[in-house]
């Protein structure tokens, strides 16, 4: 009995079985996972500002990011409505301001709301492929 007990013990359950079997695939990532791995975004005088107050405008982002350079455009997104979307975008004239920019103003508060800066990212350019499956 005491053999016994000791070998279904050992043996793993057939939950625990089928979490190792189910948790590892078969099959390599697919292409598009690679596609949307997180990429490296190269320095750029844009800048993406995220989690912003509602009620935060283009001209507040301007007031508190010319701080640390010459600031040629700021611009707060907003749906259809008027209300902003909580992101917007920074650019400042040389390379350097912007990173100046994101080093002073990432995780800070900015009208009661910690803000997040980064680059901007390019939109990438369509390519025949992509055109390919928007005709079918």
């Amino acid at each position: 009995m005491a053999l016994r007990a000791a070998a279904v013990a050992a043996q793993p359950s057939s939950r625990s079985l089928w979490r190792l079997l189910s948790s590892r695939s078969a099959y390599p990532p697919s292409a598009t996972a690679a596609a949307f791995a997180p990429q490296a975004v190269e320095p750029k005088s844009s800048l993406f500002v995220s989690g912003l107050n509602k009620r935060t405008t283009s001209e507040r982002l301007l007031q508190e990011f010319s701080k640390f350079g010459k600031v040629v455009r700021t611009r707060v997104m907003i749906d259809r409505e008027g209300c902003s979307k909580g992101y917007g975008f920074v650019q400042y004239a040389t390379i350097e301001e912007a990173a100046k920019g994101i080093e002073s103003m990432n995780g800070k508060f900015l009208d009661g709301w910690i803000i997040f800066v980064e680059y901007a990212k390019s939109i990438p350019e369509p390519t025949q492929q992509s055109h390919r499956y928007l005709r079918q």
